[in-house]
């Protein structure tokens, strides 16, 4: 039977060899990368609520027509 931490030890040597062959991003692509993130966040979220608002609205106007 094979030893479970012989295995264990292998994936992490393995993890740390494929780890250092990425390209992180410097700081500056890094703050870049999360004020697109936080900005396309803000709009998307502000056009959910103003067609979530539209349509709740919508759907009291016609319910109020239909009494």
């Amino acid at each position: 039977m094979k030893n479970p931490f012989t295995s264990i030890r292998y994936f992490y040597k393995e993890m740390v060899i494929e780890l250092k062959k990425a390209s992180w991003p410097s700081r500056l692509e890094l703050r870049d990368s999360t004020v697109v993130v936080l900005i396309a966040t803000a709009i998307l979220g502000s056009y959910i609520a103003l067609i979530d608002f539209s349509l709740m609205n919508g759907v009291e106007l016609l319910t109020s027509w239909a009494r």
